[in-house]
């Protein structure tokens, strides 16, 4: 704990600083990175993730997968409202450009993907995790195709890259399944000794125009994963 708030003490200023330049600060992602390494995870990158006018379609174990995916490739990210009203958190997710989406909002739906569209064209790399859960490492859950509604049509010049996380044998340990609280589950990873090697294996991108609409996009990425 003592690690993450010095983690946090020195991040800010230092994201400060740049926004007060007018630059696009790489803090947030870094912060994130170093968050992931504090609690134990050290990330290994198997391909070669794409840097601009991407969306990256992940598997989803945890919350620890949002810190390994931002250090990696400075993503930003798609996740549900509620977790803008959660304290500090959900300031820090404003940090780092996070996309809230609420689920049982159908009226929302058209803000949202312009959200997320508006994203990708300031040039910010952004994550959907379809499955719409986590799951518990060894089976791919299926894929929610109306997370991919930004997607339909695509923008130009946007490619989509599938990417697999796996915690290796800490997987059972470490996924966040079932209705385990989150305090609960990060009490659990922080009491956890030792580290962890998280390979983020990045698969071949490919053009989400030349697959139709989200559902062909949805499947195209899920067997692309699946493959990893």
């Amino acid at each position: 704990m003592a690690a993450l708030l010095l983690a946090l003490l020195v991040a800010l200023p230092l994201h400060g600083a740049w926004r007060v330049l007018g630059r696009k600060s790489p803090w947030p992602p870094r912060f994130l990175g170093l968050v992931a390494r504090i609690v134990g995870a050290r990330a290994r990158v198997a391909g070669t993730p794409l840097r601009h006018d991407v969306v990256f379609v992940s598997n989803h174990l945890s919350w620890i997968d949002i810190l390994l995916l931002s250090g990696a490739t400075g993503s930003a990210f798609v996740a549900k409202s509620e977790l803008r009203g959660v304290p500090l958190v959900g300031w820090l997710c404003t940090l780092n450009h996070t996309i809230f989406v609420s689920r049982a909002d159908r009226m929302a739906v058209t803000a949202q993907i312009a959200e997320i569209r508006g994203a990708l064209a300031a040039d910010w790399p952004v994550t959907l995790f379809p499955e719409g859960t986590t799951g518990d490492g060894t089976t791919l859950l299926p894929f929610k195709a109306a997370l991919l509604a930004a997607l339909d049509p695509p923008p130009p010049g946007v490619r989509i890259q599938p990417v697999r996380i796996d915690y290796g044998a800490a997987t059972h340990e470490l996924a966040w399944v079932g209705d385990e609280p989150g305090q609960h589950h990060a009490a659990r990873v922080l009491k956890r000794r030792g580290s962890f090697v998280a390979t983020l294996h990045f698969a071949e991108d490919f053009n989400p125009a030349d697959y139709g609409d989200r559902k062909a996009i949805a499947a195209e990425a899920r067997r692309r994963i699946e493959a990893l």
